[in-house]
């Protein structure tokens, strides 16, 4: 399957939450795709999950100073 024809289902399903379920149901369903999103690139091994829980980057030991 394309991405543009997940992209267009991925749309189609935002815009069917947002006009029945409220902007609410818009959130929750752009929050759960991208949870899957990630999911399924680090199942297919384009992402590593310590990606996301290293502290910031920009070099350094990650502790932070003060100001």
């Amino acid at each position: 399957m394309s991405m543009a024809v997940v992209g267009l289902i991925a749309g189609m399903a935002l815009g069917f939450a947002g006009y029945f379920g409220g902007f609410g149901a818009f959130l929750l369903v752009a929050a759960l795709g991208a949870v899957g999103f990630v999911a399924g690139r680090v199942l297919e091994g384009d992402l590593e999950l310590g990606d996301f829980l290293r502290p910031g980057g920009g070099g350094g030991d990650g502790r932070r100073r003060p100001r």
